[in-house]
């Protein structure tokens, strides 16, 4: 049983027999001395998809929900519906779109090391990997002459995302990027 203090993004909570997935946490420290830290969690229902906004202090315990951690592969796009493919047993797993809101942009077919949050021999989310590849589409081509400063300037990903990038990066390049922050971390 966790406490509040070591909540992480992505970790799965029972909360009144019901799975919770902690999409946002924000730790407030009081002013005063003596008061403890307060964690303000947003958490995604995965039965229902309703946001759930709720605060704890930092020794609240909480229970884990019960599911199974299973490593896939995500296959390919079916109208409105992703599929993964277990890596061990090659079953697949079914989610909509909505399900996985903020995390499409990041998926391309064939990557790996995706964690699937399964209960009950269903899909409840995933996890995905701390970073991704991805290929720049398209980007404005770099200023002449003005090297001296470090400057960004806007990329559009294989997958739609935009992010900044440095000014020397040109379209069909692999880049490396954080699925946390959705930010640049280097070339790939």
């Amino acid at each position: 049983m966790p406490k509040a203090s070591e909540l992480k993004k992505g970790m799965i909570i029972d909360m009144n027999g019901i799975p919770h997935i902690v999409k946002q946490l924000e730790a407030r420290s009081p002013s005063s001395r003596g008061a403890s830290t307060l964690y303000k969690v947003r958490f995604n229902n995965l039965q229902s998809h309703q946001k759930l906004d709720s605060s704890f202090k930092g020794d609240d315990m909480l229970k884990e929900a019960d599911c199974r951690r299973v490593g896939v592969q995500y296959s390919y796009l079916d109208g409105d519906t992703y599929y993964f493919m277990n890596m061990e047993d090659y079953s697949q797993y079914g989610m909509n779109s909505d399900q996985l809101e903020g995390q499409t942009e990041y998926l391309v077919e064939q990557l790996e090391g995706i964690i699937a949050l399964i209960m009950d021999d269903n899909l409840l989310g995933i996890e995905l990997p701390q970073s991704v590849n991805l290929s720049i589409v398209d980007t404005p081509p770099a200023i002449t002459g003005s090297s001296a400063t470090n400057r960004n300037k806007t990329a559009t990903l294989s997958t739609g995302l935009e992010v900044q990038v440095p000014e020397y990066l040109e379209p069909g390049e692999i880049i490396k990027v954080n699925t946390v922050t959705g930010k640049f971390m280097s070339r790939a």
